[in-house]
């Protein structure tokens, strides 16, 4: 092909990856913005199913979503009420006990003789050498890493007061927004559009509030049972057992290796504790993985377990723990539009 004007389409080809970088640039700029805005419509999908249930119950929109942030909050603020001081309580303890072990003259010696006795074939002198090597070697490295966490803390703190103004904002306007996305696709195909569209939107909200049960029924369930074995810090550990189930694939597994480990610390824990306890999680990520989840996420599109391990990484990779929330609704998402848009089209050809 001959080019009649070089220096034109230079030109223009110039401006035209000039013009690329400055959009990946103000998507690099807008990370944070865009990252509240996702996460605001995530749990606004996630409130829909309520809503609509108090809808059909003859409640007024705006009085459904209202009922429901003010319900969801009350939830939340309750138990931040009633877990909060003893949350509080219990990592002061364990702070304590650990400046204790660290502080006291003769830590090292207990410390010493407890993992002789649990652990016979460990090499515990040159294990000390070598932790007391590396925390000398990375002291200014904690210190940052000390100081970046209290300004992560401030930044999370602002960025949930953002994220629930969000979230009470989409709520609301949930079906203008529909509405609105609608009216972008051709009327003659809006129809089918429009199916695909509210299957997705319902399946994400039922991920999420199923997700959400996940997670108070493993922290109660952790909560009663860490008392019963007079677990060190139930609390806490309830709380962690909380979190990790609202993580998918790893998170229960993550959270129940900090309770078992946490149930090993000398002077508060005891292996025996340890033990039962790794015994009880094992035994309820078996009763979660195939009775509590599928009844919890029946309303919810299945994913095959492979799409869900290459989703959960391909996400926690590119957004970290709020990319492994949500690439499990987005990979069921792109299962829909699989089934009911390509295949269709495909078969008939």
């Amino acid at each position: 092909m001959k080019i009649h004007n070089p220096f034109r389409v230079a030109l223009v080809a110039t401006l035209g990856v000039g013009l690329g970088l400055i959009l990946l640039q103000s998507v690099q700029a807008l990370s944070s913005i865009l990252l509240y805005v996702g996460t605001a419509l995530f749990i606004s999908l996630g409130l829909d199913p309520v809503v609509s249930w108090l809808e059909r119950k003859k409640l007024p929109r705006w009085l459904a979503v209202l009922t429901t942030v003010i319900a969801t909050l009350a939830v939340f603020g309750g138990i931040i009420w009633i877990v909060f001081p003893t949350l509080i309580e219990q990592i002061t303890q364990l702070v304590r006990r650990i400046s204790f072990l660290i502080n006291s003259g003769s830590w090292q010696t207990d410390t010493v003789t407890w993992l002789e006795t649990t652990f016979p074939t460990l090499q515990v002198d040159e294990l000390f050498e070598r932790v007391n090597s590396w925390l000398l070697d990375n002291i200014d490295t904690i210190s940052e890493g000390v100081l970046g966490l209290t300004v992560g803390v401030a930044q999370g703190l602002f960025g949930a007061f953002i994220i629930l103004i969000l979230t009470i904002y989409f709520t609301a306007s949930t079906p203008t927004l529909r509405s609105a996305v609608y009216r972008v696709v051709p009327a003659s195909k809006r129809p089918g559009f429009i199916g695909v569209a509210d299957q997705i939107t319902d399946s994400v909200g039922y991920y999420v509030m199923g997700q959400l049960s996940l997670g108070l029924i493993n922290g109660v369930l952790s909560m009663i049972f860490l008392n019963i074995i007079d677990a060190p810090f139930p609390a806490v550990l309830a709380v962690i057992a909380f979190l990790g189930s609202l993580i998918p694939l790893v998170g229960s597994i993550t959270a129940s290796t900090i309770i078992v480990l946490v149930c090993l610390i000398p002077g508060t824990g005891s292996v025996t504790t340890a033990i039962i306890a790794a015994i009880y999680y094992l035994v309820y990520m078996q009763i979660e993985a195939y009775v509590i989840s599928p009844r919890v996420m029946s309303r919810a599109v299945s994913v095959p377990g492979g799409v869900v391990v290459v989703a959960a990484l391909a996400g926690g990779a590119l957004l970290g723990l709020l990319g492994a929330l949500i690439a499990i609704p987005i990979a069921a998402s792109i299962l829909i539009i699989y089934r009911q848009v390509l295949i269709p089209r495909m078969d008939a050809r």
